[in-house]
């Protein structure tokens, strides 16, 4: 009997998208552990999600404190750690996200717990399938420690639906915050309007084949047209043409959006790794035979030039109709 400690990432307007995948599989992991699932929000807002958390969870934790301010692994890990002994939890997740990916192998450090990263499926109670070979062959792996910790991959699983009435919330003390000699100095980044491209229904990515920087804003009209995040090849943001956070694939996000626009992108399988579990892919390129066509929903074998400007123009017409 354990339960399962669910990490859940969130922002202004509560649980972020990518934290339901992370539910759903704390879901499966607590039936087979018997135990119930606990989702924990830290860091400042968390209380104000706490109300979105409880549609999915039958016990939400919160902890705020000035202290967590700003995001740092060395702050948030022991938190983990405590409140999974605190609470019996036999299973710690968190989705596979940038955040997810520091914070839990830290907090496995602190449990003396297994680590399984980047999972797919729940084989059983203690062993997990999770892709490997950029997503070209799966591994399944069992751990034997009495708490085992766990990183979700996103696109392999359906977002977690609401439970039929609230979950109970209750907050939590963050403890003494020691930062074992981590400072936070400041955070760059670049603002947009634009949804976050881990949580966005909608990504327009494009690829080496735009050429440069300046051509990427011919996609921006077309992702500012369907409320789309941006999203680039990892051939792009090398090259300097678009932010480093803009990569989706193996090493850049994993990303699982309902529509996915990929533009003058190969389809190189380290790319495909980050976009294949898309529900609709719709792929511009003038090479027929490039591999993005064998993953693609719908292809257009076209200069982008061409093809983007007159999806833009019929996108408007359609808008102006209604």
């Amino acid at each position: 009997m354990g339960n399962v400690l669910a990490f859940c990432e969130f922002n202004e307007a509560g649980l972020r998208s990518s934290a339901l995948a992370n539910l759903a599989f704390a879901r499966t992991a607590a039936a087979a552990h018997g135990g119930q699932v606990i989702a924990l929000l830290v860091g400042p807002g968390a209380a104000a999600a706490s109300a979105s958390a409880a549609k999915y969870a039958p016990k939400v934790i919160t902890v705020e404190d000035p202290g967590l301010a700003a995001y740092l692994a060395e702050t948030y890990a022991p938190i983990v750690a405590r409140l999974a002994r605190e609470h019996g939890a036999t299973v710690v997740a968190a989705t596979a996200t940038s955040l997810g990916k520091d914070l839990l192998p830290r907090a496995a450090a602190l449990l003396d717990a297994g680590m399984a990263s980047d999972i797919a499926k729940l084989a059983s109670a203690n062993s997990f399938v999770r892709p490997i070979l950029a997503g070209n062959a799966y591994s399944t792996i069992e751990i034997g420690t009495p708490i085992i910790c766990v990183t979700v991959r996103q696109s392999e699983f359906e977002p977690a639906a609401e439970l039929g009435e609230a979950g109970a919330v209750t907050s939590a003390p963050a403890g003494a915050l020691e930062s074992y000699g981590a400072r936070f100095e400041r955070l760059d980044a670049q603002k947009s309007d634009r949804p976050d491209l881990g949580d966005a229904k909608v990504v327009v990515a494009g690829g080496r084949g735009m050429k440069n920087g300046e051509n990427f804003k011919v996609l921006e009209q077309l992702a500012d047209l369907l409320g789309a995040a941006m999203g680039a090849s990892r051939a792009a943001t090398d090259a300097g043409m678009v932010p480093a956070d803009w990569q989706v694939g193996q090493t850049g996000k994993i990303v699982a959006p309902n529509l996915y626009f990929a533009v003058a992108i190969s389809g190189a399988i380290q790319h495909l790794a980050g976009m294949k579990g898309s529900k609709t892919i719709v792929a511009i390129n003038k090479n027929k035979d490039e591999p993005i066509f064998q993953v693609a929903d719908y292809g257009i074998v076209a200069e982008w030039e061409k093809a983007v400007p007159e999806l833009i123009a019929e996108i408007k017409k359609l808008k102006a109709s209604r």
